[in-house]
């Protein structure tokens, strides 16, 4: 079940940043890219989905992190959230549209 939603959370960011999913499970590091994982690792662990499962995930995809990584971009979208409201819309826009 949590697979499916991880999914659709990808899907989502997929489509409302205009970003290929083989982008964004690439190892790629501009900042849209960076910004789309963070994104995902943030909606995800708010799912509520363990740092280990959304490593897990990401692995599947072709994509290997480590668990500090994903903590990471998680507080960071937190941050950023905080400081910036259409960033914070962004990302509840995401997150509305994944039951």
């Amino acid at each position: 079940m949590k697979k499916a939603i991880f999914n659709q959370y990808a899907d989502e960011i997929s489509r409302l940043f205009s970003i290929d999913q083989k982008e964004i499970f690439s190892k790629g590091k501009r900042r849209d890219l960076v910004s789309a994982r963070h994104i995902l690792f943030y909606l995800c662990y708010n799912r509520p989905m363990r740092g280990t499962e959304i490593q897990y995930y990401m692995g599947l995809r072709g994509y290997k992190i480590n668990h500090s990584s994903i903590m990471y971009g998680i507080r960071s979208v937190n941050e950023l959230i905080t400081n910036d409201k259409d960033y914070a819309s962004v990302v509840k826009k995401v997150s509305i549209c994944v039951d």
